[in-house]
C-alpha cells in the first residue's frame, strides 16, 4: 500500500508545482470567469474627467450605452480626481498597483505577519489561492476601491489589536468618507465601547464630507439630496450578483422586496452580529470582532455585489487561526466556483432559492458560527452550560463495584502503595499525569456581477 503523495522537498520540484499551478488558475481565470473589462474603473475615470476637465456635472455623467454613473459620496471623486489627469490605460495600471499593494496590507494584518515563514513558497502557492477567489478576482477585474477599503478598515484592527490605538479609527473614517457601507465599523467601536476610537472615526468622515463639500458644493448638493437616495443608479436588486438579505428576499419575490420583511431581516442580523462582535472585542479578539462585522456589511447593504464579499476574508483567517482548515477549504472553494452564476437567468424553485443565494448563506453561516475567542467569564458560563446539559453519573456504579471485591492490577497497585489509582492519581501524589484528562487537557483552539449593473 502506498502513503500520500508528499510535497516536494526541493526548490526545483516547488518550482516545477508553483509554474504548474499558476498554469492551471491562469487557464482558469481566461476561461470560466467573465472578464469585467474594468468596467467601474471606466465610471470612475469617465465621471471625474467629465467633471473636472468637460464641466459637467459629477452625477449626471453615464457610461455611454448604459444608465450607470457615479454612485459614491463626492469625497470618493475628491480623492479619485487625479484620474482626470491621465488616460484609462495609466489609470488601468494605477490602481492594479494600488489594488495589490492593498491586499499586501490585508494578508499581513490578517496572517500577523506569519506568512514570513513560509517563504517564497508559500507566498507563491498563497497568490494561486488568492487569484482563485471570486470576489478577488472580480475586484481587480472591475477596477474596484474594496481591497483600499477593506486595508484601511484592517489597519484600525491592527491598532486596536496591539493596544496602539491613538490613532485608531482614523482608517474606518476614511473608508466610510469614500462609501457608506464600513459605517458599520463605528458601530463595533461603540458596541465595545471604544469612545476614542469611535469618535475619531467620526471626526475622520465628517472632515472629508466637509472637505468635499468646500471644493464640490454642487456634487455634494446633488449627491446628499438626490443621488443617495436613487436606487435606479445602483441596478436591479434581484439581480443573482446581489447575495445580501435584500437580494435573497428580492429574487424570492421575483421583484421588489417587502421592505417591512427586509427590515426584520436587518435587525435580526444586527442583533445577532451585535451579540456576538460585543464577546469577541470584550475578549480582545479584534480580529474575530472585525470579521463579524464585514460579514454583517454584507448582509445589511441593500446591495452586496459579489465583488464587495472581500470582507469575507478576514472570516477566513479567523476560521484557519481557530483550526478549522477543512471548513475554510470548502466554504473557500464555493466562493471560488462563481457557482451563484447557473440561476443568473431564473432563480425559481427550491433549486433556485438555495444555488441563487449560496454566497448569501455562507456569509450567514459565517456571522452564526464563526469561531470568535471568549473571555474566562464566558467559558465558565458555557462550562456550566453544558455540565448542566449533561446526564449524571448513576449511583450504582460504586456500589457495584465495593461488592465485587475482586480488585484488579490497578487496585493491587494502590493497596501496595497507599495512593489511589486512576487518571488523577499522579496528581495526588503531587506530580503531573502523562495524558491529561478531560478537565485538565486545554480547551482546542477554537462568474460575477455583469458589466450591465451600476458601479457600487
Amino acid at each position: 500500500m502506498t502513503g500520500a503523495r508528499r510535497p516536494p522537498r526541493t526548490d526545483r520540484g516547488r518550482l516545477l508545482l508553483v509554474l504548474a499551478l499558476a498554469a492551471a488558475v491562469t487557464a482558469f481565470t481566461a476561461t470560466v470567469p467573465l472578464l469585467r473589462d474594468w468596467f467601474d474603473l471606466r465610471v470612475y475615470h469617465g465621471s471625474v474627467d467629465h467633471w473636472l476637465r468637460r464641466g459637467g456635472a459629477l452625477y449626471d455623467y453615464r457610461v455611454p450605452g448604459t444608465p450607470y454613473g457615479f454612485t459614491y459620496p463626492p469625497f470618493a471623486a475628491v480623492a479619485m480626481s487625479p484620474m482626470a489627469l491621465v488616460g484609462l490605460p495609466v489609470a488601468i495600471a494605477l490602481t492594479l498597483l494600488l489594488d495589490l499593494a492593498a491586499l499586501a496590507v490585508a494578508v499581513h494584518v490578517l496572517t500577523e505577519g506569519a506568512w514570513r515563514r513560509y517563504g517564497w513558497y508559500g507566498c507563491a502557492l498563497g497568490c494561486c489561492l488568492l487569484a482563485l477567489y471570486e470576489p478577488l478576482r472580480d475586484t481587480l477585474s472591475f477596477g474596484q476601491v474594496n481591497l483600499l477599503l477593506l486595508a484601511l478598515v484592517l489597519a484600525d484592527a491592527r491598532l486596536l489589536g496591539t493596544g496602539r490605538d491613538r490613532w485608531a479609527g482614523a482608517g474606518i473614517g476614511l473608508a466610510a468618507a469614500v462609501k457608506l457601507t464600513p459605517l458599520v465599523f463605528v458601530g463595533l467601536l461603540l458596541l465595545a465601547r471604544r469612545w476614542r476610537a469611535a469618535a475619531n472615526a467620526t471626526a475622520v468622515t465628517v472632515a472629508a464630507t466637509a472637505c468635499a463639500a468646500l471644493v464640490a458644493p454642487d456634487a455634494s448638493r446633488s449627491y446628499w439630496t438626490h443621488a443617495l437616495w436613487d436606487t435606479s443608479r445602483v441596478g436591479r436588486l434581484d439581480y443573482v450578483s446581489n447575495q445580501s438579505a435584500q437580494g435573497v428576499l428580492a429574487r424570492l419575490a421575483e421583484g421588489e422586496p417587502s421592505r417591512a420583511l427586509w427590515a426584520v431581516a436587518v435587525l435580526g442580523v444586527l442583533a445577532g452580529w451585535a451579540w456576538r462582535a460585543r464577546r469577541a472585542a470584550a475578549a480582545g479578539d479584534w480580529q474575530g470582532a472585525f470579521a463579524l462585522t464585514g460579514l454583517t456589511a454584507c448582509l445589511v447593504s441593500p446591495v452586496t455585489w459579489v465583488h464587495h464579499l472581500v470582507w469575507l476574508l478576514p472570516s477566513f483567517a479567523v476560521l484557519l487561526r481557530a483550526g478549522r482548515v477543512r471548513v475554510a477549504g470548502a466554504l473557500y472553494a464555493v466562493l471560488c466556483t462563481s457557482v451563484v452564476w447557473l440561476w443568473a437567468d431564473d432563480a425559481s424553485g427550491i433549486d433556485g432559492f438555495l444555488g441563487s443565494n449560496a454566497y448569501a448563506w455562507i456569509t450567514l453561516g459565517l456571522l452564526l458560527w464563526l469561531p470568535v475567542r471568549q473571555t474566562d467569564v464566558q467559558r465558565r458560563v458555557r462550562s456550566r452550560s453544558a455540565s448542566a446539559m449533561a446526564a449524571p453519573p448513576t449511583a450504582a456504579a460504586p456500589a457495584i463495584a465495593a461488592v465485587s471485591g475482586q480488585p484488579g492490577p490497578a487496585s493491587d497497585a494502590a493497596a501496595a502503595t497507599g495512593v489511589a489509582a486512576g487518571p488523577g492519581s499522579a496528581l495526588a501524589r503531587g506530580g503531573t499525569a502523562s495524558e491529561p484528562t478531560g478537565s485538565t487537557r486545554p480547551t482546542a483552539p477554537n462568474p460575477q456581477s455583469s458589466s450591465a449593473r451600476a458601479s457600487s
